[in-house]
């Protein structure tokens, strides 16, 4: 579940619907060009009275054509937020569906070439990022009749960067410092470097590690002895030794002494359970022993963990592997990590790097979100037009076209070069990609979102309904059709959408889902695998959906137990239940499968689906109900804790406007995700969406806690990467490194100390001094790894913090052991500019860079003159 912006909390202000009349599409050029300029401008978020934004456009006519009042508008995705109706405007601007807007001309409207002019519009919310402003910007040019002639994407567009207090902090609401190099300073203060016999040797941290006197050494002579059983992890475990050091090894039904064995024994195991292994190393060699072929592969992977980080930068040859004894296993059994690559598509690709960088950290469970509102990406015989109208998003003339318009950024044509909108997986990459997670005993979860977020779905199979409907074929057309026409609700999604529910009382809604569940699950037959879990959805059904549908309604007066519209979600996923039951699958959805909503529109546990094959995944643990996973799992629910303010790698790293990603529940990092405490959750949450401290962990409180009986109903964890801000691979890897390591540490690690210290101050105490080692490793042991495998991935190395006092340059970075470079005359760092080791005097223009052993930097920052005079806590 997910909340671009906390529409429940905000009253719907002004909407529009758009309707033009234009030629037919084959008739409108779009290969035109147009030399118009663009300019967008965040001016404050602090209005004068209310809340809300203000900012404004500047067009800069350089073309030869004049525009006016008739012949022109400007579309763009931009951060959704309602707009509030601003006069005096020459131009007006118009939300048409979800981030998809449009900038139109009012009467008397002219713009000649060489002339420009402002426009500023008001929105609810606010922005303070550089990613929240327009995006895959294109103008529409219209003839006399208004016809659509012409369609040019802007190419010469500025954001103005965001530098004034009015423009980094979300209004008088806002609790959080203002983004600057000094405020990183203070947030680093209490981190200090470790020397490297100091950090943690294995991530996640194994249950027990024993560290021997000694080393042994793998080289070209070494041999892998593995049954047939284990054939697959011996082959990746020379795939990753030849990887890592250059050793080739060969493999062998039966190893000699001085080699690496690997062996499935479940009585050799200390921790008798699945995926529970034994690591040792000594003189005699590598044995690893597993409860199982899982087992097996994680203690390949804290081998790996210790090989020398000089061997994965090349310093070393010799790949040395220091006596140790290890037995393990896994705190939960569901180790999540959910990919959205609906909303942005992601190749097949960087979904399979994804998968391998998955389980070098021992994640076992991938939730790959392949339905969306934007976008459908996943074959399915029969059903063509889920491909060929769901995977695709380009201009539209209406938002009722049987098509899916631009959105975040996509731009007017489907498949622009650069453009993330397009693209979706052929049976066969899917068929692939269940192979390849087979392979690293990661389990791919299904998933199709029903009965909201289905807006993709929806349009497809409307186009499906006209094309058989001109073929005369009514009844085949109605087949997987998924709304009621005569449905006149008003409602408005979390992300702006109008028209994104499915009709839960037609049979054919119903019959589609089948549908795609049964081709899913051919195609995990296909890939010698079975489906036993598929994901629903469920999440964020909009009020007021279904209240006007002549269908729906009837619906309720045959069953007079459905009291209110709103609870035809419950009547929905029991019909759904029914039909997966016979299918033997597990039901997964997100915390509104196993909620009602009472009179006063709150959601209460319900109590129907407990017991069942239903798993809810909880991320509400702010806001409204922050201890909804503990109520579900006190009723009898399995849950999965997605936690908001641990577990969302889609929100930025900080509030700095330069760090991209969505913040409408604060701002998440590393140790957002390393600091959880599972069965003590209220403990470990710290601040709202808008910085302020929260003491959810207070006596008194009328909160849930959970339960002993029920912490058997913790399922797992898992974290979700939504993608709505995410563009290409590069990016998606920096959102989910390194903090998919503190995930993996609260995920397959022991209970830490602090999870159960009652005393606040003592438990934090005691966190920041295990993330001090933590966030030391990251730097110093795994950056240079994740440099290396895989053609290295685009991780984040965090910019440095830093003030300048009395002419005193003092830097400091999030992950200690990190390198920090200076320049005082102005110029970009280098690593070999002068290397920052303690506090130092400077003046001039100074630059700020880090770099990490591998050589790769963070973004480039200014300390400015002087430091505040405030320490940030």
């Amino acid at each position: 579940m997910k909340r671009s912006i906390l529409l429940l909390f905000i009253p719907f202000c002004f909407i529009a619907v758009f309707q033009s009349c234009n030629s037919e599409k084959g008739q409108v050029a779009e290969n035109a060009t147009t030399k118009l300029a663009v300019k967008w401008e965040l001016v404050t978020n602090f209005p004068d009275t209310g809340t809300g934004y203000t900012a404004r456009f500047r067009l800069i006519n350089h073309d030869s054509r004049e525009l006016t009042d008739k012949n022109w508008a400007l579309f763009f995705s931009i951060a959704p937020s309602p707009v509030i109706k601003t006069p005096l405007q020459r131009a007006t601007l118009e939300h048409l569906n979800g981030d998809w807007f449009r900038l139109y001309p009012n009467p008397g409207f002219f713009l000649k070439q060489g002339d420009s002019t402002d426009i500023f519009y008001k929105a609810q919310g606010a922005v303070i990022k550089e990613t929240d402003g327009p995006l895959g910007i294109y103008i529409v040019y219209y003839d006399n009749e208004g016809r659509e002639e012409s369609i040019a994407e802007i190419d010469n567009y500025t954001l103005i960067p965001f530098t004034r207090k009015e423009q980094q902090l979300r209004g008088t609401a806002d609790k959080e410092v203002a983004a600057s190099p000094a405020k990183t300073y203070w947030e680093n203060a209490s981190l200090s470097v470790l020397k490297p016999d100091q950090l943690l040797p294995v991530i996640p941290t194994p249950l027990h590690y024993v560290a021997g006197n000694g080393s042994f050494t793998i080289n070209a002579s070494t041999r892998i002895s593995s049954g047939e059983a284990l054939k697959e992890e011996a082959s990746l475990l020379v795939t990753y030794l030849k990887e890592a050091g250059g050793v080739d090894l060969a493999v062998a039904e039966s190893g000699d002494p001085g080699g690496i064995h690997l062996v499935i024994d479940t009585a050799a195991v200390l921790e008798k359970r699945p995926e529970s292994y034994r690591l040792i190393i000594n003189e005699k060699g590598v044995t690893i022993t597993g409860y199982d072929a899982a087992g097996v592969f994680y203690g390949i992977q804290s081998m790996l963990a210790l090989i020398p980080t000089n061997v994965y930068l090349g310093k070393e040859t010799a790949v040395s592997l220091p006596y140790v004894s290890i037995d393990d296993a896994p705190r939960f059994g569901f180790r999540s990590v959910h990919l959205d690559v609906s909303r942005n598509f992601q190749t097949k690709g960087t979904v399979l790097k994804i998968l391998d960088v998955l389980a070098r950290y021992k994640i076992n469970h991938l939730l790959l979100y392949t339905s969306e509102d934007e976008g459908w990406r996943v074959e399915i015989p029969g059903l063509p037009e889920l491909t060929e109208v769901g995977s695709h998003r380009q201009h539209v003339s209406s938002k009722e076209t049987a098509a899916l318009h631009p959105a975040y950024g996509s731009g007017p044509f489907a498949n622009g070069k650069g453009k993330h909108g397009s693209g979706f997986y052929t049976r066969s990459d899917f068929i692939d990609i269940l192979k390849h997670a087979k392979k690293r005993h990661i389990k791919i979860i299904p998933e199709l979102n029903f009965p909201g977020h289905a807006r993709a779905a929806i349009k497809s199979m409307e186009a499906r309904y006209e094309r058989l409907m001109k073929e005369g074929k009514e009844e085949e057309a109605n087949e997987y059709r998924l709304i009621d026409p005569e449905d006149k609700s008003i409602y408005l999604s979390a992300q702006l959408f109008t028209d994104n529910v499915v009709n839960v009382s037609r049979e054919s809604t119903y019959r589609f889902f089948e549908k795609v569940v049964d081709e899913f699950d051919k195609m995990y037959k296909e890939a010698g695998l079975t489906m036993d879990i598929f994901h629903a959805g469920g999440d964020e059904v909009a009020e007021g959906a279904w209240t006007k549908s002549p269908e729906a309604l009837e619906l309720m007066k045959k069953n007079a137990d459905i009291k209110d519209p709103k609870n035809l979600q419950t009547y929905f996923f029991r019909e759904l239940l029914k039909r997966m039951e016979k299918r033997n699958l597990a039901i997964h959805g997100w915390e509104e499968v196993a909620l009602l909503k009472d009179a006063n529109g709150r959601y209460i546990p319900n109590p129907e689906f407990a017991g069942k094959k239903v798993v809810p995944y909880i991320w509400n643990n702010l806001f409204d109900y922050p201890d909804l996973g503990y109520r579900l799992a006190n009723a009898g629910y399995n849950v999965v804790l997605c936690n908001v303010s641990s577990f969302y790698f889609d929100l930025a790293y900080s509030n700095d406007p330069k760090e991209p990603g969505l913040y409408w529940a604060g701002f998440i990092d590393t140790k957002n995700a390393f600091a959880f405490a599972p069965y003590n959750m209220l403990n470990t949450t710290f601040k709202d969406a808008m910085g302020n401290e929260v003491h959810f962990d207070q006596p008194g409180l009328n909160l849930q806690h959970l339960r002993a009986e029920a912490r058997k109903n913790i399922l797992g964890l898992e974290a979700q990467l939504w993608s709505e801000t995410i563009k290409g691979s590069e990016m998606l890897e920096y959102y989910i490194l390194p903090k998919l390591l503190g995930f993996a540490e609260s995920a397959w690690s022991p209970e830490r100390r602090w999870e159960t210290e009652s005393n606040r101050q003592k438990r934090m105490k005691e966190i920041d001094d295990d993330w001090n080692r933590f966030a030391n490793t990251i730097a110093q042991k795994e950056f240079p790894k994740l440099a290396k495998i895989n053609g290295g991935y685009a991780y984040r190395i965090p910019p440095a913090g830093a003030i300048v006092n009395g002419g005193q340059l003092k830097a400091n970075t999030a992950l200690p052991g990190i390198s920090i470079y200076y320049t005082t005359d102005g110029k970009e760092p280098t690593q070999q500019s002068a290397l920052y080791t303690e506090p130092v005097p400077v003046s001039g223009n100074v630059l700020i860079k880090t770099f990490d052993a591998a050589g790769r930097s963070g973004r480039t920052v200014s300390p400015g003159s002087s430091a505040p005079a405030f320490k940030s806590n």
